[in-house]
């Protein structure tokens, strides 16, 4: 029976992903001197799946190129080999290329041969390179076992039997017991007397062989029969009472059975598990089938994750990120009609219609459960982005010539996932700025009296209903002079009279940049107005604090979802906003003393000894019939960039949730609006983006500053 492997391809390109980024990981944190023998393997069996996964898929690229990888991995856990920095170099270049070429078997651009070429010449020069290490006879690992083991090949035209026996052949000695013919039909059965194992020699065949053409066995006379991917440590011919479990690849391994547990180790390369420990003493079966012994340091290798990988295993499963997508608009429209199913409850008789009421504070309770549930299958740890910046920051550091220590805070912290996809191209910008503008060199950060080496830190955490993302560094922090004097260059309306965070926020212009020269890596003015443009798209922003030699922390602030929020709609005129509730402090109604109008900053309100500007909505959004004078309507103050100011609205109207559309797929970006939302009743309620709002405000105040200045 042949099986189509390419069902599987997705499969085997996600768990690769998340092989090659766990070698990465740990390859980065290896200490030279004294590598931990538990990462060397946890690396060594990290290429061992992708190889054996490979080859069963029928990567030979990826295959060849790891096994090479693998070999040399293989000598450095056993300590034959010294693991040195050039080694490491390697490695890391060995996984890019890797990576590459699966990104190629998914439909990417092609790898060229001689950049995989000249890896594996890399790899076989630091294998042949280095002095053998000499281990103290008592250290010394005792000599492989030789086994006999019996090989049965299906009699195919497209198997090319006589170089495969040339290729086992090296392995071992090899005997013919019987030669195989199509008529009558006979199988190729041959005897290895080798030092390979079971597992080994199924996983040697694979690289030839269909799974499905060939059996190996140790007793060629025995009933069991084990081979690559097919009824491991289980009969031939299933008895009716042994349940067989299919382990993700079509592939099946025996549940409850009498024989040794198996385990599969990657893509169809399977080692025995040993059984568990028995409560109390008992006689081994005649009809149990011997334990296969495990490889050199195998069994201390996977003793240890094999339970957690399993446990991981059993309570996930991958989801096509478009059904998850879907789940959550469903739930959205959802919580659309219990709003509609709300507003219309209020206007009945309580008392009449209880049950049709408590009906709906029901239906209430659970969409707001079941959103709630929807929304963490969609939360993802940001891991996934910080643990790309152990490499990033690794490289720069080396290009740039400074020594840099990267630390990360809350890595587990989770954040939706339409966040994560589009938060790598940001941070990794901020990353580049802080390695490149931010930490000085060694022999400059001597003289400050600081260490030669720089810090820099990752940090996520959770802040109200946001979530914060802070990029920190222990450099020379922004310099106010040098900005203020590279805008007046460029003919911007600045004041030394400005704040720092107005200052700090002047970075984030286009085309600025306070950079010396212009480098590879950054000084050309393109990337901090991007960043912050990013970040307003996923409907966050970004704040900056910054210190003279003590360093800089650039935070971004993202809400925790851009499909459901909750917030506060509003009336202005005959029109209904929705403002979003993480920004509001407080509403009130002002006295007419305490409403002013200042030269420069136009009207101003007193709330408990702080003068506040007033943002009239409705003339900034054309609204007509709004009120304008803020005693005869409400002032809600709202907060961002650390900036209050005051929200002149007719009325308010409620705080609900409410699902948040895209304004700018729909129709087109306005400033002001960052979305839409469809309100009980049937009708389009438009979303403040509060940020924007502000800082509008506040290049209006410092303009008309400005003005006055100039005619003064």
């Amino acid at each position: 029976m042949s099986i189509d492997m390419t069902q599987f391809h997705q499969v085997f390109f996600d768990e690769t992903d998340e092989h090659l980024a766990s070698m990465e990981s740990l390859l980065l944190e290896l200490d030279i001197h004294a590598p931990d023998q538990e990462a060397l393997n946890a690396i060594f069996r990290a290429a061992h799946s992708i190889k054996g996964g490979s080859a069963t898929f029928g990567f030979s690229d990826l295959a060849e190129l790891t096994h090479v990888l693998e070999n040399l991995l293989d000598r450095i856990r056993k300590g034959t080999l010294d693991l040195t920095a050039p080694m490491v170099d390697a490695f890391l270049h060995a996984k890019d290329v890797l990576a590459a070429l699966l990104a190629s078997h998914r439909g990417g651009e092609p790898v060229e041969e001689a950049e995989v070429e000249q890896v594996k010449q890399t790899l076989d020069a630091l294998g042949q390179g280095q002095q053998e290490v000499v281990s103290a006879p008592q250290a010394a690992p005792a000599p492989p076992a030789w086994h006999d083991l019996f090989i049965e090949i299906d009699p195919l035209e497209s198997v090319d039997v006589a170089a495969l026996i040339d290729d086992l052949s090296r392995h071992g000695e090899l005997q013919t017991v019987q030669q195989g013919s199509a008529e009558p039909a006979l199988p190729w059965v041959l005897k290895l007397h080798s030092a390979m194992d079971l597992p080994e020699v199924c996983e040697t065949l694979a690289f030839a062989l269909d799974p499905s053409v060939f059996r190996v066995t140790r007793d060629l006379g025995a009933e069991e029969t084990e081979g690559f991917g097919l009824f491991l440590g289980a009969p031939a011919a299933p008895s009716p009472d042994v349940m067989l479990e299919e382990d993700g690849f079509g592939l099946f391994t025996p549940v409850d059975a009498p024989h040794e547990a198996i385990e599969d180790e990657g893509f169809g390369l399977f080692h025995p598990v040993p059984p568990p420990p028995a409560a109390e003493p008992a006689q081994a079966s005649p009809h149990a089938a011997p334990p296969h012994p495990p490889t050199p340091g195998e069994r201390s290798e996977r003793a240890a994750p094999a339970a957690s990988s399993a446990a991981s295993a059993e309570n996930s499963i991958r989801v096509n990120i478009e059904k998850v997508d879907l789940l959550l608009n469903l739930v959205g429209e959802l919580v659309i009609t219990q709003s509609m199913l709300m507003q219309s409850g209020n206007a009945l008789d309580s008392v009449e219609h209880e049950r049709l009421i408590n009906g709906i504070n029901l239906l209430q309770r659970n969409s707001r459960e079941l959103q709630e549930a929807v929304m963490s299958i969609r939360m993802t740890p940001v891991a996934f982005v910080f643990n790309r910046f152990p490499r990033v920051v690794r490289d720069m550091a080396q290009k740039l010539d400074k020594q840099v220590e990267l630390k990360m805070v809350g890595e587990n912290t989770e954040l939706d996932k339409s966040f994560i996809e589009k938060l790598a191209d940001p941070l990794t910008h901020l990353v580049r700025n802080s390695l490149d503008h931010g930490i000085e060199s060694p022999e400059e950060r001597i003289r400050k009296g600081k260490s030669p080496q720089g810090q820099l830190t990752l940090r996520a955490f959770h802040q109200g209903g946001s979530i914060v993302i802070e990029v920190t560094d222990d450099g020379a922090g922004l310099d106010r002079e040098r900005i203020l004097a590279k805008a007046r260059e460029r003919g911007m309306a600045v004041s030394d009279s400005m704040s720092d965070v107005e200052v700090w926020n002047l970075i984030f212009e286009p085309g600025f940049s306070t950079a010396a020269q212009i480098t590879d890596v950054s000084g050309r003015g393109v990337g901090m107005d991007v960043v912050k443009r990013n970040i307003q798209t996923l409907g966050g922003r970004v704040e900056i604090e910054s210190l003279r030699d003590y360093g800089t922390t650039i935070g971004i602030h993202l809400p925790l979802t851009l499909a459901i929020m909750d917030g506060m709609s509003v009336r202005i005129g005959q029109e209904t906003y929705i403002l979003p509730l993480s920004f509001i402090l407080e509403s009130l109604q002002p006295q007419p003393q305490d409403v002013r109008t200042v030269s420069g900053r136009g009207r101003v309100v007193n709330v408990r000894g702080e003068y506040l500007p007033i943002v009239a909505l409705g003339k900034m959004f054309h609204v007509p019939d709004a009120r304008h004078e803020p005693t005869e309507a409400i002032l809600i103050i709202v907060e961002s960039d650390d900036t209050r100011v005051a929200l002149l609205v007719d009325d308010l109207i409620g705080q609900q949730q409410f699902v948040v559309k895209n304004l700018e797929t729909n129709y087109h970006k306005v400033e002001g609006l960052s979305g839409a939302t469809i309100m009980g009743d049937g009708h389009v309620a438009l979303i403040l983006d509060v940020t924007t709002i502000v800082r509008r405000n506040q290049k209006a105040a410092q303009a008309l500053s400005m003005n006055l200045a100039s005619t003064e």
